[in-house]
């Protein structure tokens, strides 16, 4: 049966991209067909191909079989800013309707494990009327919250929990991952989290020299997605 999931984190720039690798990593070695959609990228780099961002790719590295790069990531923005911006800014059309069914072609390929990766945070503008979380409400997706492990952690967890909740989703689970090497009390703030956040914790991520998908994968358990 496929399993579907909506990747979101506590803040950007917190390893939502590095987290949904590893997981569809672990899925994949462990035999399972895998699938992701980064449906908005803002910051692409131009190259023969088109626009390209770095994440889409760390994404479309680890599905299998292959999916073509325009299936995993259809909305391309070159500005690295705020997704609505970038769009109104380049002309693009941002909708839910759009993204809602790019999601779907991906999901008409019924791998195992399929992630959705947001942008950001969970309420994040897609226009002046939507939400890129109300693409998770409309296709009706458990959630994975990536925990940026740093000072403030708690309550932007326990706040996007809160938020999940009253969208009427699930927290199928969640993963701490430690961005900042030098935060102090570590232990003591997951300890808190796992006591606070009624989900399974998916993993621990310590800071990593390479934080390549296989590395991170290391440190994550997928068994309660699949």
């Amino acid at each position: 049966m496929s399993k579907r999931y909506f990747v979101t984190g506590t803040d950007t720039e917190i390893g939502k991209t590095t987290i949904a690798a590893a997981l569809l990593h672990a899925a994949r070695v462990g035999g399972l067909s895998t699938a992701a959609v980064k449906p908005v990228a803002a910051g692409c780099e131009r190259t023969s191909g088109g626009l390209r961002n770095e994440d889409a790719l760390a994404l479309q590295a680890e599905c299998s079989p292959a999916l073509a790069y325009e299936l995993i990531n259809p909305i391309t923005l070159e500005a690295a800013i705020a997704p609505h911006i970038a769009a109104k800014e380049e002309g693009a059309a941002l909708t839910l309707e759009i993204l809602a069914g790019a999601c779907l072609q991906v999901f008409d390929r019924e791998r195992d494990l399929t992630l959705v990766e947001g942008a950001g945070g969970w309420r994040v503008p897609l226009n002046d009327d939507e939400l890129l979380s109300e693409l998770a409400v409309e296709l009706k997706l458990p959630v994975v919250l990536v925990v940026g492990m740093r000072l403030g952690c708690i309550n932007h967890a326990l706040l996007t929990c809160e938020a999940i909740a009253a969208d009427g989703l699930q927290l199928a689970g969640w993963v701490a991952n430690h961005v900042d090497p030098d935060m102090s009390r570590p232990d003591e703030n997951l300890a808190t989290l796992q006591q606070l956040i009624k989900a399974p914790l998916l993993g621990r991520v310590p800071r990593l020299e390479s934080a390549d998908a296989a590395s991170v994968a290391a440190h994550l358990d997928v068994t309660p997605l699949v």
